[in-house]
């Protein structure tokens, strides 16, 4: 018998299935009883999940990542469908398969991967680009680069999602290079590889995407200058020379600003002509991204209209294409 997929819920539908659990909250209502706020996800998408008069010792065996099968009432709540569970227990992985339930790439990952390499090469400052090529050559950093998520939830969050990220990026880059000439479009390049690095090491996504310790106590920028004063050392090392120390402090000024501003956990702002672009081509293929992923996962095939998306902060119009 086939799954039943997150996709393929709809309204009033009693379910009797098995998602991972992404992420678990316990919170209180108004009456000051515990309930159970879940994520529960498959390969097609995610949906919330609540579970009423709950207590911590009863949810303590249930942990992000894990397998859970659950049974429920699927309702409409606020033009959003969730599930009311009536009982959630953890189930072993043996006789699942991981792909069933982590989203994957609709990209061609060998040829996104070629395809950074070429824009890698065409980089014409010589000490920039064999850098990039170093990490290039890193069979260990490429196997996490080129399955990593670019997310868990918003953008890109499927396996493949940060190569494809980049490769958007750098294409971006490499297109409105000529427009901005006194713009050193080779760091650019340099910051948009190694903007999200640090998340291979950040998330863990072999069956389902979590945070690891590292990433819930340093986070991908920080991991991200690790990687790279790594790189730096390996460098000087095997050249008895160090990197260009202007070049090096302005690459590692592009990974911690890429997030352009305080409030979105960014510890510097953009100081660089080269860091504030970095900063929107980043968000614009961030936000592409998800205002195209949030239409095709809608639920609500007939509503010109998707749900209320709670990051994005509005519904998304779709339009009567789907008629």
């Amino acid at each position: 018998m086939s799954r039943r997929a997150v996709r393929d819920l709809v309204d009033g539908e009693s379910v009797e299935e098995i998602y991972v659990i992404a992420d678990k909250q316990l919170r209180a209502n108004r009456n000051g009883n515990t309930y159970l706020l879940a994520n529960l996800r498959d390969k097609t998408g995610a949906i919330s999940g609540l579970m009423w008069n709950v207590s911590e010792t009863s949810m303590a065996h249930l942990d992000a990542g894990a397998f859970v099968k659950v049974q429920a009432k699927v309702q409409m709540f606020q033009g959003t469908l969730q599930m009311i569970l009536t009982k959630i227990e953890a189930v072993p992985t043996e006789g699942l398969d991981p792909e069933e339930f982590t989203p994957q790439a609709e990209c061609d990952v060998e040829r996104l991967t070629a395809r950074m390499a070429e824009l890698v090469a065409e980089i014409d400052d010589d000490d920039v680009r064999e850098l990039l090529q170093r990490f290039l050559a890193d069979e260990d950093f490429m196997q996490g680069f080129t399955q990593a998520p670019a997310g868990t939830k918003a953008h890109h969050a499927y396996l493949g999602g940060l190569l494809e990220h980049v490769v958007n990026m750098m294409e971006v880059a490499d297109r409105i290079a000529p427009l901005y000439p006194s713009v050193d479009f080779n760091l650019v390049k340099a910051g948009v590889l190694l903007h999200d690095a640090g998340k291979i090491r950040e998330l863990g996504y072999e069956e389902s995407f979590i945070y690891t310790d590292a990433g819930q106590l340093l986070g991908h920028l920080v991991i991200g200058v690790e990687m790279l004063n790594e790189k730096l050392a390996e460098w000087a090392a095997e050249k008895g020379t160090p990197f260009p120390e202007e070049t090096a402090l302005r690459i590692k000024h592009l990974i911690l600003s890429h997030h352009g501003t305080y409030e979105f956990g960014s510890p510097k702002l953009p100081m660089t002509p080269e860091a504030v672009a970095l900063h929107h081509i980043d968000n614009l293929d961030a936000k592409v991204n998800e205002f195209l992923r949030d239409i095709s996962d809608d639920p609500n095939g007939k509503s010109h209209w998707t749900a209320f998306n709670q990051r994005l902060g509005r519904k998304l119009f779709k339009g009567a294409s789907g008629d």
